[in-house]
């Protein structure tokens, strides 16, 4: 085969890189916070806002008008009856004097290495911080003349507004046809002498009409209701201020300095609201010390130790400045999102705004209240994936929690339905989901009276957990945890492939047959052996296999091997007429060979490439792996090219090696900005602002292009731009930390931790061919 690329192993570069190696940078922190977000001019409205957050607590933050700090807030298990994740509300904080009025003295500026904003405006500094360890935030005024303050609670979840309830359904089409269940007004409490407290409590839940729609109703009882009596809401208070009805404090004479708190709390379930309250004004207590010198510096090392960990700061002019920028920013975001309850939503997270509208009127794309996301509250596999990918290499594996133990934490239905529906072992998750595990019910169907899912996108669409079972193995891989190995990955693991060994039929030659069943949703119900499953199945099962064996059982590797034994081999075809893959999979007899999205397949139905999921996220392909140019071509041939969004066009580049395609790409996912002030607020190419998915995608096709594992061995700069400088930290398997410095498209200084893996790095050099785009 003729040789793509050239690579010279790390023995050969000792004398150079020892040379630099005192420059290799160690403190992410300092270098993120070159990436500060700066602005000099107030903002109008909640188009001007930035993102802050702990994972878990997060705020919306802008300023508005001559004098007013507003909070939008968020929490990440804020999910109402209707199973609707929603806004906490929103904290309006004016200060007289009009401190804003001067845009020739004002400042605010987005601080990533201490997780804060900061304002100065005239002769007046404000500090908001979310406390990095406890579920409160802080905000601290001081001016040097004495002004009056008043903070007000603003709640759009009112009697008035929702009116029958069904206005607040907009976007909820998981929940058509329910009418039993409304969305109920917030409560708020009797202010207390300096505090405002309020909640929203769950008196019904959709849950138990769900299992009913869905034939499930025999379980109802075994699993607790994860809506029902789920209360959650939030505390204000503030020094030397007093309570002027049930939501406002204000001051009670004009004071030079301001402290206010606030601490928000979920509890399910609740006994009542009542209750709730009583925890709450414990939690205030606990959360918030009298003195936050201490909490502040805690709050500090927290975000320091998280840039430390990882870090990809590119240089080297304007386009690579952008790359490095959007790289930073949704790191940021899925900190200040992603260690709460569960997994950080792809359609806008915890950072969604909106503002209210008249009474009665349905949310809508175009005017909507904080609480609106478009393609609603489900969790959708292919999308969220793209988020929790890349946290692997960063080392952020407190932030990828959530994502596994909601699959996990779903398990045992999942388990229960399989055995109800289709009467044999394991599990399988539907792509759009409730975060219980249960299909969306707008995409089972109303008064459905099989047990399939009705609508054609998504009926057979369960690769997505072979994805999950992927990550699982690269985090076990990346470090050794044996304890999650044993417990959480190969108990879903064997759920999931025992599922596709007993579901499906085997045909004459004695080889599985997926049928029926689609690649993605692209190629819809009539497709047999879609490749994403079998390249899933193909990566995963080995890898399954070569777990130590006091992980696993003889009875899961007897079946781990028949099964592997029992695939097909992946749909291979030729290229068509045009050179493109072909359409129903009949290719030009002299045609290029690449390979197929199934072994039969009909016309598309949406703009994937489910034949490239054998480079990404199965790596069945790519750099040092066999039969590259079969890829390449394949990659090539593609029907539908993607560069933002949840388009794989950079991250499979990358895999493949194409530098100039993946460059391309990953500065288009970087420049994909919104329409708000704060532009890494992502543009809503299919999803909803901030499409994080477009981000996350980023983020794993700049770690692809600077950095692949491949058993032991890692190649170094398999698709890096010869012109691109970077700093870098990076995480690998065997508890493995690559650290080191690329100028002009050269590694100058490397830092390998432990010593031992330095033998296993590969840099890979120029390569001599790439297909067009």
């Amino acid at each position: 085969m003729k040789l793509m690329f050239r690579c010279w192993f790390l023995i050969s570069l000792l004398c150079a890189l020892a040379r630099g190696a005192a420059a290799v940078p160690s403190d992410g922190a300092t270098l993120v916070a070159q990436r500060d977000v700066v602005w000099t001019t107030p903002g109008a409205s909640e188009q001007d806002s930035l993102p802050l957050g702990n994972g878990d607590l997060a705020a919306n933050v802008w300023t508005e008008g001559k004098g007013d700090l507003v909070l939008l807030l968020a929490k990440s298990d804020a999910w109402t009856e209707l199973g609707k994740l929603v806004k906490l509300g929103r904290v309006r904080i004016h200060l007289e004097g009009e401190p804003f009025v001067d845009p020739g003295k004002f400042r605010e500026v987005l601080r990533l290495e201490t997780g804060d904003i900061e304002i100065a405006a005239g002769d007046t500094t404000y500090r908001i911080w979310i406390d990095a360890n406890r579920p409160a935030l802080h905000v601290e005024i001081h001016s040097a003349a004495p002004r009056a303050l008043r903070a007000t609670l603003e709640t759009w979840r009112t009697p008035e507004a929702l009116g029958n309830g069904d206005a607040e359904k907009a976007g909820m089409s998981e929940i058509a046809g329910i009418k039993t269940v409304a969305l109920e007004p917030d409560t708020i409490f009797p202010a207390g002498p300096d505090a405002l407290t309020w909640c929203h409590f769950n008196r019904q839940s959709v849950y138990p009409i769900v299992l009913q729609q869905e034939h499930l109703g025999a379980v109802e009882n075994k699993y607790p209701d994860p809506l029902l009596r789920r209360c959650f809401g939030a505390l204000l208070t503030g020094r030397n201020l007093r309570s002027e009805g049930d939501q406002s404090l204000v001051s009670s004479s004009p004071q030079t300095d301001f402290r206010m708190d606030l601490v928000a709390l979920t509890q399910r379930p609740a006994a009542s609201p009542e209750a709730w309250r009583r925890a709450v004004e414990l939690l205030r207590k606990s959360a918030n010390p009298a003195d936050l010198v201490s909490a502040w510096k805690e709050h500090c090392q927290w975000w320091t130790g998280f840039w430390n960990r990882s870090w990809i700061d590119v240089t080297g002019g304007p386009e690579s400045d952008d790359v490095a920028q959007g790289y930073a920013m949704q790191r940021f975001m899925m900190a200040a999102s992603s260690r709460g309850e569960l997994p950080v939503k792809f359609n806008g997270g915890l950072f969604t705004v909106g503002r209210d509208v008249p009474a009665g009127t349905r949310s809508n794309a175009q005017t909507h209240n904080p609480d609106y996301r478009a393609w609603g509250n489900s969790y959708w596999n292919q999308n969220n994936r793209l988020l929790y990918w890349p946290l692997i290499q960063t080392g952020d594996y407190d932030l990828l929690r959530p994502w596994f133990e909601m699959y996990l934490a779903a398990l045992p239905l999942a388990r229960d339905r399989t055995a109800i529906y289709y009467h044999h072992d394991g599990a399988s998750f539907p792509e759009t989901m409730f975060f219980w595990g249960l299909p969306n019910l707008h995409d089972f169907g109303w008064n459905n009276p099989s047990n399939e899912i009705q609508s054609r996108w998504q009926r057979y669409h369960i690769q997505g957990t072979l994805e999950v079972i992927a990550q699982m193995l690269d985090y076990y891989d990346y470090t050794g945890d044996e304890a999650f190995a044993a417990k959480s990955l190969v108990p879903f693991a064997d759920a999931i492939v025992t599922y596709y060994a007993e579901h499906y039929p085997h045909g004459s030659d004695g080889k599985l047959c997926l049928v029926p069943a689609q690649s993605l949703e692209t190629y819809q119900l009539i497709a047999v052996n879609p490749t994403p499953d079998l390249a899933g199945l193909k990566s995963d099962l080995p890898r399954l296999l070569g777990l130590p064996e006091r992980l696993t059982t003889s009875a899961q590797r007897a079946a781990w091997s028949k099964l592997l034994h029992v695939l097909p081999d992946l749909p291979m075809g030729t290229t068509d007429a045009k050179g493109k893959t072909p359409p129903l999979g009949i290719g030009d007899p002299h045609g290029t060979p690449i390979l197929l999205p199934a072994g039969q397949y009909g016309k598309t139905g949406n703009s994937e490439n489910p034949e490239l999921y054998v480079t990404f996220p199965y790596r069945l392909y790519g750099i040092g792996k066999p039969d590259l140019k079969l890829a390449r071509d394949t990659y090539a041939a593609r029907r539908s090219p993607q560069k933002t969004c949840w388009g794989q066009d950079g991250t499979e580049a990358a895999v493949l090696g194409l530098t100039s395609e993946a460059r391309a790409a990953v500065v288009s996912e970087f420049t994909n900005y919104g329409n708000q002030r704060f532009r890494w607020f992502w543009k809503p190419a299919h999803d909803w602002i901030p499409d994080l998915d477009n981000g996350g995608s980023g983020m794993i096709t700049l770690q692809e292009m600077l950095l692949q594992a491949d058993g032991r061995k890692l190649y170094l700069l398999p698709a890096w731009p010869a012109d691109w400088s970077a700093d870098f930290k990076l995480h690998a398997p065997l508890a493995t930390v690559v650290e080191g410095r690329i100028e002009h498209g050269k590694l100058v200084a490397l830092h390998v931790t432990p010593k031992s893996r330095a033998a296993d790095v590969v840099v890979v050099g120029p390569e001599t061919t790439e297909h067009p785009r």
